[in-house]
């Protein structure tokens, strides 16, 4: 089979679904059955991956699943426990009292706090988190969900305490091979992934500081009165300060520390900065852009999480530094969870379940619940009953509002994760083929030659739109990437750099992502709409990056040590002939 047939049916499962979510605007309950029957078929008929192959790949997604519902069910309960204590109340009261722009809550709520926990957590957890807060705010659901899906870019590569880089680029590229040309040259394996960090952060610092303003103005353009996009570049200077204040600690924590805290010291430091001048009124519009009335809303942009907040018990007014408390709780659990030197992590994934070698295979699969977010969210739950003194009715409300919401999420997302994991072990087939992501970036390279650079982000952002991770898009595709740079004598560290920053900004669209986060505010059905929004911020993303990656190497001459010593090899080879 030619490789251009294996890519065009390698991209099948991937159109079905743009086609019917996108297209027709199904919803994914009904989308991602028939996706996920289509690269079954493939798998089987075309790839000649075994059936067994097929259903260990698909019991591997319901484990994924299940890790994902937890997240789910945990961020939900958080938010309604928060609702019914009052919490909620006094955190709108706290940011009308620093701002009551839609604008500026966007870019301290959503881009500061919300990379705050990405660079904590990871794995869909800001959008988890943001979004029901923003509806809790008083933003449309369908907004929120866009919003929660953009955090997801710019933290991304060093989210989960730098999972992406540490694990990702580390499994997909260290190899005994690599290792042997580094120490030819005086290198680490470990130095050489401190400069790849570097040049990720450096490139994410530039394309991510225009990020809080593309989240205002997709909300003034999609959800304003008006449908402008002018009234959200009308707070450019406001959102361009959001922006500098995290990337510039960001890009200097990448490049001097590591990969480990980039997200989180940029965000603690843009918090501190960015809220300390929104209550000043520095650079703050004069005036105040909020939605139209809720009664002018469409259908569309509401869930079925609602924050009704005159109908609950009227208590004593709650201050807004102990409203704050769980959330601020959760991100000090999280940190301290994810240090590998205090051994809370360790402990907590030592209490797992998992099924080796499923049904034979080399597939397997395994769940740490206690390490998984949704444990410390029921942790500050259970800490919030006793410090907002809720009563036992109250916290009844929150758990019966919470359970509604998981089977709708849990339908889709048995479909969507096994499709996804079928994809990532096609490479275990009879016929000797690449997996199917491998196949359509293999494809891409033999037909663009010396532009690589340019199209390198985009593979990346390929990869996490199917696996909803940039970890795991790092693994399928690092190794691939550095291969594609070897053959062109360019730099391997501004390819692998640029791979990094495409998969973060693939987050952005991932399908899985996007249910996870429509089912927090109670918008499944929707994920065709959001979809169509956060696919522009994406292009933007990868298109720019792969700009600055092409001038980086082309026009500056960007050459690392290890691509000296191939350009050398090179030359020796061609002086032998």
């Amino acid at each position: 089979m030619s490789l251009g047939l294996q890519a065009l049916l390698a991209v099948m499962p991937i159109l079905v679904a743009a086609v019917l979510l996108v297209g027709f605007r199904w919803p994914a309950k009904h989308a991602m059955p028939i996706v996920y029957i289509v690269a079954v078929v493939i798998g089987l008929f075309a790839w000649g991956v075994s059936s067994t192959r097929i259903i260990a790949s698909t019991i591997q997604g319901l484990f994924i699943t299940f890790d994902i519902l937890l997240i789910i069910f945990g961020a939900i309960l958080l938010l309604n426990t928060l609702k019914h204590s009052g919490a909620v109340s006094a955190i709108r009261r706290g940011f009308t009292n620093i701002s009551s722009d839609r604008r500026v809550q966007i870019v301290i709520i959503a881009w500061l706090f919300g990379s705050f926990i990405e660079g904590a957590s990871g794995f869909g957890t800001p959008a988890a988190i943001a979004a029901p807060l923003l509806v809790a705010l008083g933003f449309p659901a369908l907004a929120a969900v866009m919003i929660g899906m953009m955090i997801q870019s710019t933290p991304v590569t060093f989210g989960a305490v730098g999972t992406p880089i540490l694990v990702g680029v580390t499994g997909g590229l260290e190899s005994p091979e690599l290792n042997e040309q580094l120490a030819a040259i005086g290198m680490t394996f470990v130095q050489y992934r401190q400069m790849i960090t570097a040049a990720s952060a450096i490139l994410h610092g530039i394309v991510g500081t225009l990020i809080p303003l593309l989240m205002v103005m997709m909300m003034t353009r999609f959800f304003g009165k008006n449908r402008s996009w002018t009234e959200g570049l009308s707070i450019l200077p406001f959102a361009i300060f959001g922006g500098l204040a995290f990337t510039i600690p960001y890009a200097l924590t990448g490049v001097f520390l590591g990969p480990e805290f980039p997200s989180l010291l940029g965000a603690l430091v843009g918090l501190a900065i960015v809220t300390s001048a929104a209550s000043r009124g520095f650079l703050v519009p004069k005036d105040t852009w909020d939605f139209p009335p809720p009664s002018e809303w469409g259908s569309d942009w509401m869930g079925s999480l609602e924050i009704k907040l005159d109908g609950l018990a009227q208590k004593q007014q709650m201050s807004t530094v102990l409203a704050w408390v769980p959330y601020l709780l959760v991100a000090l659990f999280l940190v301290l969870s994810r240090l590998p030197a205090l051994g809370i992590g360790a402990f907590l994934r030592s209490w797992s379940f998992s099924w080796p070698n499923i049904l034979g295979t080399d597939i397997s699969a395994a769940s740490a619940p206690f390490y998984l977010p949704w444990f410390i969210f029921m942790v500050v739950v259970a800490i919030t009953y006793f410090i907002h003194r809720m009563s036992p009715k109250e916290m009844t409300a929150a758990l019966s509002e919470s359970s509604k919401v998981i089977l709708g999420a849990g339908f889709v997302l048995i479909f969507t994760i096994p499709m996804v994991r079928i994809y990532i072990n096609s490479g275990g087939n009879e016929l000797g083929l690449a997996s199917m992501p491998v196949a359509m970036a293999q494809w891409v390279a033999a037909n663009v030659g010396g532009v690589w650079p340019i199209f390198a982000p985009a593979i990346g952002a390929l990869g996490a739109f199917i696996a909803g991770s940039n970890t795991v898009s790092n693994l399928m595709f690092s190794l691939f990437q550095f291969g594609v740079a070897q053959q062109l004598l360019i730099s391997g560290v501004i390819i692998v750099a640029l791979q990094a920053v495409g998969a973060a900004a693939g987050n952005m669209i991932a399908i899985h992502n996007v249910v996870a986060a429509s089912a927090t505010v109670g918008l499944l059905g929707q994920e065709g709409n959001t979809l169509r929004k956060t696919i522009l911020p994406t292009i933007y993303y990868v298109a720019v990056v792969g700009i600055i990656g092409l001038i980086v190497i082309y026009a500056f001459g960007y050459s690392d040590p290890l691509n000296n010593f191939f350009i050398a090899e090179a030359a020796t080879g061609a002086v032998g002939n």
